[in-house]
């Protein structure tokens, strides 16, 4: 970790407001005032000193607000994992299918293709709204605004009575799930002290593997029914998520980041202190920081504006953003999304692909929880590159078993080999890269550059999902495990790309950030560069 210079400080005489902010909320220009500029000087040193255990004990409430934050995932993967079981339900198929002799009753491949990637285009849209509405309202109330549109568009999807319909509805469904994916990951990684920015910016992988469970668990329990409550019934389980979390996030404080960036001081140490400063003195402390780094910020730039995420050294965080959050869907993420599928065409019976799916997801989750530990022992680029270079591994082999002549030996092979490498995405891939986009950005464009990081996501998403179906279907190439031979290539391009371009940001507060991307530094030399506590540029 690299030092920093500790500046002693004298005895504070603030801690019931002696530098109060002026009538408009806003506060002096903290680098003009010796004394709070020493305050920000020991709450930076403060957060560099902490360890993870400590900042838990410390902010207990950040982490549950950045939990209660990141868990409106669980729509997003609720519904994508839903739409991928809806066309293996017997009751769907002969509803709103197709018969095909030898094959029964299936759901034409367009409509298939649809329902995958209507939500997504909807989610699209909802990326690049979610920068300007938040930029405009703050996290809490785009977020609530958000959750009461889903509760409003589940309703489209619960009473369609076509797949036209059903579309429609999860597209308006895929709105409200990029505001959530937009807004997760910024909130998190503001409202917690340095120490635990990775193991609660990773919890969003982990709702991903709590969708996904529950899905599982859903449809398995209604597959045999044979009317329209075998998809209706998992349908109306959506209801369940939005309503707690719109109460529980007008309960949270918003981000002191946004607050200070709004020139509402007063409401930032408000709610600092409800974040869990033990003391006042720490809270004056962690608000100087924050106007420090946020006056930084503004000599930079006025308003933020998508326009300033391609200006400048903006460009090269916007780049790095986009790349990692694309490269999602190119080193294995796509095998664990089409599990099931892939387990049957790797000579899984359809029962035990389903019970291999379900362990899948289980597994998927105890792999977040152990990325916890991973975030808080190794850096952001090492667990990259090495969670990178061991699904390249793996995706080889998988290609290499499925080329041998096939046995049950060769089957079982592929299947485990399948498991792991999703085990080791979502233990490592998944959840850091959620680290990485929320730090990257500047903090004046966190909420523009996450929306549109994503929106890079869906673009490569989607065609990778027609590629991956392509690729596993018997009626396209056929290719079952081999695929890993694709995807182990797409995988090594990521790789190169993540080892030239990905800089080291464990242990760097926001302020140490923006002066290393100002200076332009080399991304493996950013782990070794010293930034003294002093520095304002």
């Amino acid at each position: 970790m690299p030092t920093v210079l500790t500046e002693t400080k004298p005895e504070a005489q603030h801690i019931d407001g002696h530098h109060s902010d002026d009538k408009n909320g806003h506060r002096p220009d903290i680098r003009g005032d010796q004394e709070l500029l020493a305050d920000a000087f020991q709450g930076e040193n403060r957060e560099h000193e902490m360890g993870m255990w400590e900042a838990f004990k410390e902010y207990p409430m950040a982490c549950l607000w950045a939990f209660t934050m990141s868990f409106t995932i669980v729509m997003e993967s609720f519904d994508m994992f839903l739409n991928g079981n809806f066309v293996a339900l017997p009751a769907f198929a002969e509803k709103y299918g197709v018969y095909v002799e030898g094959s029964g009753y299936t759901i034409p491949t367009r409509w298939q293709s649809a329902l995958f990637q209507s939500g997504q285009c909807g989610a699209f849209v909802g990326v690049f709204l979610a920068g300007p509405i938040t930029n405009r309202l703050g996290y809490r109330w785009t977020t609530i605004l958000a959750l009461m549109l889903m509760n409003a568009t589940i309703f489209i999807s619960f009473f369609a009575d076509s797949l036209t319909v059903l579309v429609i509805g999860q597209a308006f469904e895929g709105v409200p799930w990029g505001l959530f994916i937009a807004n997760s990951p910024a909130y998190a990684s503001e409202i917690v002290p340095l120490a635990l920015r990775g193991a609660c910016t990773a919890t969003l992988q982990m709702s991903w593997s709590i969708g996904g469970i529950i899905v599982a668990a859903v449809t398995y329990a209604y597959n045999q029914r044979s009317d329209q409550w075998a998809w209706r019934v998992p349908l109306a389980l959506q209801w369940l998520f939005p309503t707690p979390l719109l109460i529980l996030i007008l309960l949270a404080p918003e981000s002191p980041w946004w607050l200070v960036r709004h020139g509402r001081s007063k409401e930032a140490l408000r709610s600092i202190e409800r974040l869990g400063r033990k003391s006042k003195q720490n809270a004056h402390e962690a608000l100087a920081m924050i106007e420090r780094t946020v006056e930084i910020e503004t000599q930079m730039g006025g308003n933020p504006s998508l326009l300033d995420l391609v200006r400048g050294t903006d460009l090269r965080r916007t780049i790095i953003t986009c790349l990692i959050y694309a490269g999602q869907n190119f080193a294995g993420n796509l095998i664990a999304n089409q599990a099931t599928f892939f387990f049957e065409q790797a000579g899984m019976s359809t029962n035990f692909a389903f019970q291999l799916s379900l362990i899948n997801s289980c597994l998927g989750f105890i792999a977040n929880a152990g990325s916890w530990f991973l975030t808080a022992w190794f850096g952001r680029r090492t667990i990259y590159l090495y969670g990178t270079a061991t699904n390249i591994t793996l995706l080889i082999i998988l290609g290499i078993c499925a080329s041998i002549e096939q046995t049950k030996a060769t089957n079982y092979a592929q299947a485990c080999l399948g498991i792991i490498i999703s085990f080791v995405f979502a233990g490592t891939l998944g959840p850091i890269s959620y680290t990485i986009i929320s730090e990257t950005s500047s903090v004046r464009l966190r909420a523009l550059s996450t929306g549109v990081g994503r929106a890079a996501y869906y673009v490569a998403e989607i065609p990778m999902i027609y590629l991956s179906s392509q690729m596993l279907n018997p009626t396209g190439w056929n290719l079952a495990g081999k695929c890993g031979y694709i995807w182990g290539g797409t995988a090594s391009v990521c790789f190169v790309l993540a080892w030239l371009f990905l800089p080291e940001l464990k242990h760097r507060s926001f302020r140490e950030i923006d002066i290393l991307f100002n200076r332009r530094v080399p991304a493996r030399k950013f782990k070794s560069t010293v930034i003294q506590v002093q520095e304002n540029e």
